[in-house]
């Protein structure tokens, strides 16, 4: 009844609500998230995970079973809440088993989703494989083939035999994109009007332009030598990077929307002031820079070369920012083109009159080194051929030897990455993994029938599966078994979880807030 109606406060505002609703419903009325783990509507409140709590006369009660009561005072953003919901979130990961993110994921410097691309390597979808590279890697076919591919250096497959070719399956990729009528080109935010002109088309200011486009920024970079390129060209010389290849992926950038201007240097033909005054910001990215030359353009400087913020890559000049080479030495080309996207990311917050900071990592929980019996449960969803010959993995390598080589990945990143609840709040409210943490459990992965995966490391005993055999009343079900630090989710009667899970499986699968239960990919 309409007369029934009455109004709360979380944190100051008021909200309209009816008897029986929780804190939890009221505050998705403002659009309030409470971050929940162990709550879905249909099931009620389960309050196992204790990442919903609000503070009430004082006390901290979880919002997804405490209901609403005439004239309540709700406090929700305050940093006594947001600490004791980070401290739930580290409690859960104290016995939480799983990598986020794979390891060649984590050591890739531009963050390049490679067990992602490796899954559409195998199954011959290069069209997605190169939006996968491209939303991550500018110029990948120079980086297919000058990376030093650390990527590779944390691969599991090379526990038990040799790593996964990545730099090579990546540069197969690239270079069948080059060679199309059309390749692809990643997509633009709408144009903002700012402008950016980046001094050095080197690796460092030729990454920043491919960001800063793709932010929908205008980019013009300018350049002392006559070809677009800097280090890039030192390799073209020395044989390990095709001239073609080089010149192809800066026509990409052109394509972008890249102005090129050659020729120019700065301190002669350009001023620093003078650029000012047709763009909203200026990146020097021209290389190694001596200290003479940093003072003769009114910048101070560092004992390694320009000074910048450490976070921010300002300058002491307002709307000019450094990186590169020009501030530190620097000689991996991903490690020139991570600083690159890192400074663009700075200037994309200067321009949107943001304050800037650094982009943050991902999250990811670490399962660390694994032992024989935990890498060959791995090992069972690979492929057991041996890696590639390099000399193989060429433009005119076969698609189905690019198939076999791409599924020899052990698939050792989480399955739900991305779309897990417990990694979102984790990076939310910048949880520490392994805060609690005394020991690691051992990993155990069963694949079942009809394609769930169940990880029980993964389990947080949220009990929602549990909850949803119930109502549907399964044969056999879910559980709880056992006590104490011990508990775990199975079916009763030593049965299987596909056996446990005939009716809503999939349902399950959709609704475990950590991958516990998930689809095989």
């Amino acid at each position: 009844m309409k007369d029934a109606i009455f109004s709360i406060t979380i944190d100051g505002r008021p909200v309209e609500v009816s008897p029986g609703q929780s804190i939890l419903d009221a505050s998705r009325k403002i659009g309030l998230d409470i971050p929940t783990l162990c709550f879905l509507e249909k099931c009620g409140p389960l309050t196992s995970c204790l990442v919903c709590l609000v503070k009430v006369k004082g006390k901290l009660v979880p919002s997804c079973a405490t209901n609403v009561e005439p004239g309540m005072a709700v406090e929700s953003e305050t940093v006594e809440v947001h600490e004791a919901r980070r401290t739930a979130l580290e409690l859960l990961f104290s016995d939480h088993l799983g990598d986020c993110l794979s390891p060649c994921h984590r050591l890739c410097p531009l963050r390049m989703n490679i067990p992602v691309m490796l899954r559409q390597v195998q199954a011959n979808r290069y069209e997605e494989a190169i939006v996968t590279i491209k939303n991550a890697l500018p110029m990948p076919a120079i980086l297919g083939r000058l990376c030093h591919h650390p990527c590779e250096q944390g691969c599991r497959r090379a526990n038990w035999d040799d790593p996964a070719a990545i730099r090579e399956l990546e540069c197969r990729v690239a270079d069948d994109d080059l060679a199309s009528a059309n390749p692809h080109l990643p997509a633009r935010q709408p144009l903002t009007g700012k402008s950016v002109v980046i001094v050095g088309a080197g690796p460092t200011g030729l990454a920043a332009a491919y960001f800063l486009l793709r932010d929908g920024h205008s980019c013009v970079i300018a350049d002392r030598q006559s070809a677009a390129g800097g280090t890039l060209r030192q390799s073209v010389q020395k044989g390990e990077l095709p001239a073609e290849i080089l010149q192809a992926e800066i026509e990409q950038l052109v394509r972008l929307g890249l102005e090129l201007k050659l020729g120019v240097a700065l301190g002669s033909e350009l001023r620093l002031e003078g650029l000012l005054r047709g763009a909203d910001a200026v990146l020097i990215a021209a290389g190694e820079i001596s200290k003479s030359e940093v003072e003769t353009i009114g910048l101070e400087t560092s004992a390694t070369g320009i000074k910048v913020h450490p976070d921010t890559f300002e300058t002491s000049l307002k709307a000019i920012f450094a990186a590169g080479r020009a501030v530190k030495p620097m000689s991996a080309i991903i490690k020139a083109m991570a600083d690159g996207q890192a400074v663009a990311h700075c200037i994309n917050q200067f321009l949107l009159g943001e304050k800037i900071r650094k982009a943050e990592k991902p999250f990811s929980s670490v399962m660390g080194k694994l032992d024989k019996e935990e890498l060959d449960q791995f090992m069972r969803g690979a492929d057991l051929v041996g890696r590639a010959k390099t000399c193989e993995l060429c433009a005119t390598f076969s698609s189905k030897s690019t198939a076999t080589e791409a599924s020899r990945c052990l698939h050792c990143d989480c399955r739900s990455s991305g779309d897990c609840a417990l990694q979102l709040y984790a990076q939310a409210y910048e949880a520490d993994a392994s805060r609690y943490r005394t020991h690691r459990r051992r990993f155990e992965q069963y694949v079942q029938p009809g394609g769930i995966v169940f990880e029980p490391g993964k389990c947080i005993l949220c009990g929602i599966c549990v909850k949803l055999t119930e109502m549907a009343r399964e044969t056999f079900g879910l559980t709880f078994i056992g006590r104490g630090f011990d508990v775990r989710v199975a079916a009763p009667f030593d049965k299987s979880i596909h056996e446990g899970l005939q009716l809503v499986g999939r349902e399950c699968v959709q609704h475990c807030p950590t991958g516990a239960l998930a689809f095989e990919k």
